[in-house]
Formats: structure tokens, sequence, C-alpha cells
């Protein structure tokens, strides 16, 4: 089927990717140090013995369990299981709290069920807006968890809720939530390479 007559997909392809592009580079300025930080709080919290949970709504569901899924199986190389846990995958949790507690509390529920002092949580939420995200990092800061938002916009109410917010400086969500991959897939690969347990490879 031909495209409609309208819509320039030569102009379309470029447009995105220049977008892309642009706030790759922003990311790239702004979120350096914040990265780091959160390599070195996720270091202290697998070398302590503890786990990363992940979780979020819609892509950031999904974002979070491919996180997951990279630390507690492979990244890079075949190596030692890292300790990394989705929120967004027990469709038994899921439906009993949204159904006898409500959606808000899809997250804390069972930050308090599994989580544990020493432990860190990654709130996912493009808008930094997500009632659910925000009340899991309010019931991850009671139980003593370490909080991480990764976020987008102006960071939203994620500011006042996370120990450590990744603000990716943009206004389009998938933008955002393709430099969130990005990151927490950088954060994968750092994981391993600081725990011992990959080399690092040297870059032209």
């Amino acid at each position: 089927m031909d495209l409609d007559a309208a819509f320039d997909a030569d102009a379309f392809f470029d447009a995105e990717l220049e977008e892309h592009a642009q706030v790759a580079a922003r990311t790239r300025a702004a979120l350096k140090q914040p990265f780091i930080r959160w390599v070195e709080m996720a270091l202290a919290t697998i070398q302590g013995g503890g786990k990363i949970m992940f979780f979020g709504n819609g892509g950031s569901a999904s974002d979070a369990q491919h996180l997951a899924t990279e630390l507690a199986v492979r990244y890079r190389r075949d190596r030692a299981p890292i300790a990394g846990l989705a929120l967004t995958t027990d469709t038994s949790a899921l439906t009993a709290i949204g159904n006898d507690m409500g959606f808000d509390q899809l997250f804390a529920r069972q930050i308090l069920a599994l989580g544990r002092s020493g432990d860190m949580a990654v709130g996912i939420t493009t808008s930094g807006r997500s009632p659910n995200v925000l009340i899991g990092l309010d019931a991850a800061r009671t139980a003593g968890i370490t909080t991480v938002a990764l976020t987008g916009r102006d960071g939203g109410d994620t500011l006042s809720r996370a120990d450590l917010a990744l603000v990716v400086p943009s206004e389009t969500t998938a933008r955002i939530q393709e430099m969130h991959i990005m990151l927490g897939q950088m954060l994968c690969g750092a994981l391993e390479i600081g725990l011992g347990l990959v080399a690092q490879e040297p870059r032209a």
C-alpha cells in the first residue's frame, strides 16, 4: 500500500533522528554526574547484599522488566547474576492490589512486601507525576530503601521523593523513554565492570 501523498516519510525520518540526537547531546551534558552518582549508589547496594527494584507504567514498565533481566541474566558477557527485580510482572499481585487497594498502591505494596533496608528502588516516569510511582518511592523511603527516579520534562514531583533524580532534558515522551533505556543499560554495563564481573573494554 502506498503512503499517503501528504506524508513525507523522508522528512519524518530525518526529523525523528535529529530530535533524538539533540536530546542525546543534552542528556550527555546534563546527566553525567547524576549517572556516575547512580552507579556509585547501585554498586553500594549490590555490594551490601541488596537488590535493585524497577517499576513504572506502560513503556516504563517494559523498561523496568528489560533492565531487571539485564541484571539477573547478562548484559555484555556471561557472568554471575546481579540482583534485579521488576515490580511489573506478577499479574496476580498486580490485579489483586489494583482491585483491593487501588492502582495507586500497585508498587508501594510490593516494595513494602519485598524490599529491605539497603535495597534500591528505581521509579520510572517520563512525566515525574505518575501517582503509583510517586507513592512507591514514598514507601521505599519509609522502608529505608534508596530511591532513584528516571524521569523527564521538569522532573515533576520525583524531585522531592527520590534521593537521586535523572531528569532527561526533553518534553517528548518517546525521546525521554529512549534516554531512559540507554541510561539503564549503561548502568547494567557499569555494574558488570564495577563489580569485577566483566573487564572494561578499551574504546576507540
